[in-house]
């Protein structure tokens, strides 16, 4: 099976490393990648935040005060329990809700949201341009979209550094915390497979969005995309 039409699974198996994993191996540099993504986003009412995981992003979008109310969507329901207990402790749940369900089939009427957001999600998606056209959808005209996804360095020992790190240091530290054997060499396969920059651009505009953008961040290991509809 294909890993992707697998991922919900996938996710619920790490989902109790998934956080300090990920700030151990970022040496916590994607606190700052996520306030920077917030940053971009103008305050709103309504927000969808797609593969909302841990919850980390919604819980930043209500420390910026950037939305009212955000609806989180993901296929992994241990990941979302994990966030659930985060969104309490920090007596946001009100604020913070949580669906299971597929980015592929929103359950969300048309125009339905002032702003989608997607962390470090989109490059999970079995149909990147089906999830693309369903961020677009439920978006109102005039909504905003902010993107926050791992990209590839452009420069010749940044990339050297990334490939050994993304090919040996992440897989092996991965498979000793979480005790699982395949899925931080699927995370791996993962980000040096996909899209980045002007492509996802112009992926972002096939989709139907308007002034689709793409800023670095530390040395092209990550980036922001923003467009509207």
């Amino acid at each position: 099976m294909n890993e992707k039409q697998n991922i919900g699974t996938l996710f619920d198996r790490i989902a109790g490393t998934y956080d300090k994993l990920n700030h151990l191996l970022s040496l916590n540099i994607d606190k700052r990648w996520r306030r920077k993504a917030v940053g971009r986003l103008q305050p709103c009412g309504q927000l969808l935040d797609v593969a909302i995981g841990t919850a980390d992003l919604a819980i930043e979008i209500m420390r910026q005060q950037k939305a009212d109310h955000v609806t989180g969507i993901d296929l992994s329901a241990e990941m979302m329990r994990i966030g659930e207990e985060k969104v309490r402790k920090q007596n946001l749940s009100e604020r913070i809700t949580f669906e299971q369900g597929s980015a592929l089939e929103l359950p969300y009427a048309d125009g339905h949201f002032d702003a989608v957001t997607c962390a470090y999600g989109v490059r999970n998606f079995s149909d990147l341009d089906r999830g693309l056209q369903e961020m677009q959808r439920v978006l109102r005209p005039h909504g905003q979209l902010v993107i926050l996804e791992f990209s590839y360095p452009e420069n010749r020992l940044v990339r050297w550094a990334y490939d050994l790190y993304f090919s040996h240091i992440l897989p092996t530290v991965g498979r000793w915390l979480s005790k699982d054997k395949t899925a931080y060499s699927y995370l791996n396969r993962s980000v040096k497979d996909f899209i980045w920059g002007d492509e996802m651009c112009q992926h972002l505009t096939q989709a139907g969005f308007n002034n689709a953008h793409c800023q670095t961040l530390s040395f092209g290991i990550t980036s922001i995309y923003t467009a509207t509809k």
